[in-house]
């Protein structure tokens, strides 16, 4: 019940972040979460996107390095202490943290916490242990 998502190496230059923007909007494809992470001299935007494979192989075409990674969709409330939470569960159970991202479902109800750990698969058992709602690629691609 992983979620899929695409990866993007970008140079940092003025424009490339438009580009991708504009790649993804003329092909009609909707972002759902984004992270951008950069260092001197280049990015990683990771994006999930309502048809990842239609992506990945427009971004190609434009010339960009794009990949794809699995990470782990966990629902969590939308009010104070609601990361809290679930950051409480990972540290129980030991978990390393690679990178997460996070966006609003609902504003005030929910939000979509995007994990990526070094045991995806373990890391799903103990949130489902803890009765935490895990998400599968298609509810949050066709958020």
């Amino acid at each position: 019940m992983h979620v899929r998502q695409i990866a993007i190496f970008l140079e940092n230059n003025p424009g490339r972040l438009a580009d991708i923007s504009h790649t993804l909007a003329v092909s009609n494809i909707n972002i759902r979460a984004l992270s951008l992470a950069d260092t001197a001299d280049f990015g990683i935007l990771r994006l999930v996107v309502n048809d990842t494979d239609k992506a990945q192989k427009v971004l190609k075409e434009q010339g960009f390095t794009v990949g794809t990674t699995d990470v782990l969709a966990v629902e969590v409330p939308d009010k104070p202490g609601g990361l809290d939470s679930i950051l409480q569960v990972v540290r129980t159970a030991a978990l390393n943290v690679e990178y997460m991202y996070a966006f609003t479902k609902k504003s005030g109800e929910t939000g979509i916490l995007l994990f990526r750990f070094d045991d995806l698969a373990g890391a799903e058992q103990i949130f489902r242990a803890a009765k935490l709602k895990v998400l599968d690629g298609e509810e949050v691609h066709n958020l």
